[in-house]
């Protein structure tokens, strides 16, 4: 199974942090953030990347190269303006094959992945569920057994790690595009299944969760 890491996004709510460095740059205990994805995937047991990329793309591609120093292969996906995570993953498609693959957000820390067996086989996606972190209270989802449902609460929060099966968004217009409402017809159509993860989560979403991430990762490589 490939893995794609979602890294063209302009990273807004992390200036000024980002002003020069695009947000997978910035440094989590001592290493780039993706670096930690990268590294994940590999004690996975996946080892075949595409990542996209667009604001100060080229500072990624160089820092990263084709992944060999990380015991992986990237691919990159080049996007001249970034199209979202819908239209990134479209574009992003003839690297990815036919094959379901494992999508990351680029901006989260986790540490669970799921199995690479949990999609059903007629299902499109595969979605791993957290707890409501405090800046998302009301949550994304609610699970019943394996399957996702647009319910009322008790909801949980969408971590931002999933596996896609490219029908998803194969016939959609080319061009930027959200993937949450294609995720949430799917949902309806009952072509969703989940699991629910109480391993840490972080939305590295601001400079405060950045560093909060930051302090945890070095506590746990320095117990007192």
């Amino acid at each position: 199974m490939k893995a794609m890491i979602l890294a063209a996004g302009l990273g807004k709510r992390m200036r000024p942090l980002t002003d020069h460095c695009p947000k997978p740059l910035l440094p989590v205990a001592g290493k780039p953030l993706i670096v930690h994805h990268l590294e994940r995937l590999k004690r996975a047991g996946i080892d075949q990347v595409v990542i996209n990329v667009s604001y100060r793309g080229e500072q990624i591609i160089k820092a990263l190269g084709d992944g060999h120093a990380h015991g992986v292969n990237i691919q990159w996906s080049r996007e001249a303006t970034p199209l979202e995570t819908g239209g990134g993953i479209l574009h992003a498609l003839p690297l990815l094959g036919e094959n379901p693959f494992l999508l990351i957000n680029g901006d989260v820390w986790c540490d669970h992945l799921p199995d690479v067996g949990a999609l059903g086989k007629d299902d499109l996606a595969h979605l791993v569920l957290v707890d409501n972190p405090g800046h998302h209270p009301d949550g994304d989802f609610a699970l019943r057994g394996n399957r996702v449902y647009q319910g009322p609460a008790p909801r949980l929060t969408f971590a931002g790690i999933s596996l896609i099966r490219p029908a998803l968004v194969a016939n959609h217009p080319a061009g930027a595009f959200a993937l949450a409402p294609l995720l949430k017809h799917a949902i309806d159509s009952q072509r969703v299944s989940g699991e629910h993860t109480a391993q840490h989560w972080v939305d590295v979403g601001t400079p405060e969760r950045l560093a909060e991430l930051d302090t945890h990762l070095q506590d746990r490589r320095h117990p007192q």
